[in-house]
């Protein structure tokens, strides 16, 4: 709703006056079409396309700055963020004006069809599971999951918003710019994360370190050449192992019941990336940096992170 937002405001905004659940109904149902092919064929490139951490982590920035713009342009800031907002092209549009029918239809299925080229960061991890799975069926069948599953929320919100009067609209789009902006924030936050740059949490501490002292006890750590990490439900849990700078290092990636993006471990700073599944277990080798510090790594979306201790 965040990111694709500016589409269901641009359909509700070209609505008759009669209020019908129609138009909705096809822009989903196009939604849903569009992204169980491109599942396909994400699926078909799958062998030879790999998303680097470092592309997920750009992408994530460019979502970022599109949600903003999207948040500006229903506070209605400046008329230059109108241009967030994604609409067919002016010839279809003629076209929709022009004939009766393909108001109520065409211009539904184009604005769910486009939706496809906005995707957020979740929707990126579930493109980016698509092409891991190598198999143009499963790609299609992950992306025709998800979407099926966002879609009874995204149809409630949407009739909602064009039921509203003028004045509750408004109240409406200021309650959603304000939530798209915290999500932009998150967004933010996460893209920091994979891209293996510090987050909103480093910067905080390194603000309160300036103004109090703080020292880390590491006499509790295990200071040794393997490091065990357990992916859990609700993120990571490591041994408590610390590994020395410059040393060769064996990870150990158990997955206990981590699932969703979990599954997908990262290390942004040495580029690693690996998919461990609810039940499997998988063990890396590195090289750890030669500067002490934290190593960070985290899933593929940066919605769940640790660190490593380098001394």
């Amino acid at each position: 709703m965040a990111v694709q937002g500016g589409l269901l405001a641009t359909l509700v905004a070209q609505r008759d006056k009669k209020i019908t659940p129609l138009p909705l109904v096809i822009f989903l149902g196009t939604k849903l079409v569009a992204y169980t092919f491109f599942g396909m064929l994400l699926g078909l490139l799958g062998e030879k396309i790999t998303l680097s951490l470092t592309v997920r982590g750009i992408l994530q920035l460019l979502v970022v700055i599109f949600m903003v713009g999207i948040a500006l342009n229903l506070l209605n800031a400046h008329p230059v963020f109108r241009y967030f907002v994604i609409s067919p092209p002016r010839f279809l549009m003629r076209l929709v004006r022009d004939q009766a029918k393909s108001e109520r239809f065409f211009a539904p299925a184009i604005l769910g069809a486009f939706t496809v080229f906005i995707p957020c960061g979740t929707t990126l991890a579930m493109m980016a599971l698509a092409i891991s799975s190598g198999s143009p069926l499963y790609g299609a069948l992950v992306m025709f999951s998800f979407v099926l599953g966002t879609t009874p929320l995204f149809f409630i919100l949407g009739y909602t918003a064009s039921r509203l009067g003028e004045k509750l609209q408004q109240k409406f789009y200021v309650l959603a710019a304000a939530i798209i902006l915290l999500l932009s924030a998150y967004n933010l936050n996460a893209a920091f994360t994979v891209l293996g740059l510090p987050n909103f949490a480093d910067i905080g501490k390194k603000i309160i370190c300036t103004v109090s002292f703080c020292q880390e006890d590491l006499k509790e750590l295990k200071v040794g050449d393997q490091v065990s990490i357990f992916f859990q439900r609700n993120g990571y849990k490591t041994d408590g192992g610390a590994i020395r700078a410059g040393s060769k290092v064996t990870l150990n990636l158990i997955n206990e019941s981590g699932s969703g993006c979990i599954q997908a471990f990262t290390i942004p700073k040495l580029g690693i990336s690996q998919i461990v599944r609810v039940g499997e277990s998988k063990t890396i080798s590195f090289t750890a940096p030669t500067v002490p510090g934290v190593l960070r790594f985290s899933c593929s979306m940066g919605m769940f992170d640790g660190v490593i201790q380098v001394i």
